[in-house]
């Protein structure tokens, strides 16, 4: 992982540098994380300080002070790089972008069932997201994307992002279906419904813990757990 991370923050630097060159305007370049886009600032502070520009972090960890810095345009009129993760593709809007740069990577969580842990991985994004990231250049004028992988990478990416509850950790949606009286999933409509299998292993779980009692019915702990 950290091999691939100095890979893509070296790759996206390279790209906003050519950025810079053939365009105006500020810059979204998505990273994977908060590890590659603190690669990428060092990388870019020599250009920065020569160049006049300003160079913003944007992931879910900053203060909000610190994510209205890299929303709100440079009060100085300063040519801004706004490096960010998935949190720039939809949650929040960027005025003045000319141009985005897309690694092509992102980071998400996978539960895996056998650990009963939850892990961060770093995977290709969809197509829709591609297309999500792309639109985020030009929205008031011209734009232009740089994606940063080949043709052939483009044809494997999947079409869509695996729905987030085929991959996640159901113990807390579990625990919310007892708590609301609706402990029996199939009775209720889903756009995806949860696996039945993650769904078991999350009731065995909050069985064992004391949340729920042997006929999945929630226990006074269970409603002590769920007012946290």
């Amino acid at each position: 992982e950290s091999g691939r991370g100095d890979h893509l923050a070296a790759n996206v630097a390279a790209a906003v540098r050519r950025a810079l060159v053939e365009g105006k305007g500020d810059i979204l370049a998505f990273l994977p994380g908060a590890g590659e886009i603190r690669q990428a600032l060092e990388l870019l502070a020599p250009l920065a300080r020569t160049a006049g520009l300003v160079l913003l972090p944007l992931y879910g960890e900053l203060s909000l002070v610190e994510q209205g810095r890299a929303v709100r345009p440079d009060p100085l009129g300063r040519r801004r790089v706004i490096l960010a993760t998935t949190i720039a593709e939809t949650s929040i809007t960027i005025e003045g972008i000319s141009a985005v740069i897309d690694c092509g990577w992102k980071r998400v969580p996978c539960f895996d069932p056998n650990s009963g842990l939850t892990r961060l991985a770093t995977v290709r994004i969809s197509r829709a997201s591609a297309a999500q990231r792309q639109g985020r250049a030009g929205r008031l004028g011209p734009g232009v994307c740089y994606r940063l992988w080949s043709p052939g990478i483009e044809h494997g990416l999947q079409a869509f992002d695996r729905p987030e509850i085929l991959e996640a950790d159901l113990a807390g949606l579990a625990l919310h279906l007892a708590a609301w009286g609706s402990g029996d999933p199939e009775q209720l409509q889903w756009l995806d419904p949860p696996p039945k299998g993650a769904l078991a292993q999350a009731r065995t779980l909050l069985i064992q813990l004391g949340a729920l009692d042997v006929n999945l019915r929630i226990t006074s702990m269970g409603r002590a757990m769920v007012a946290l």
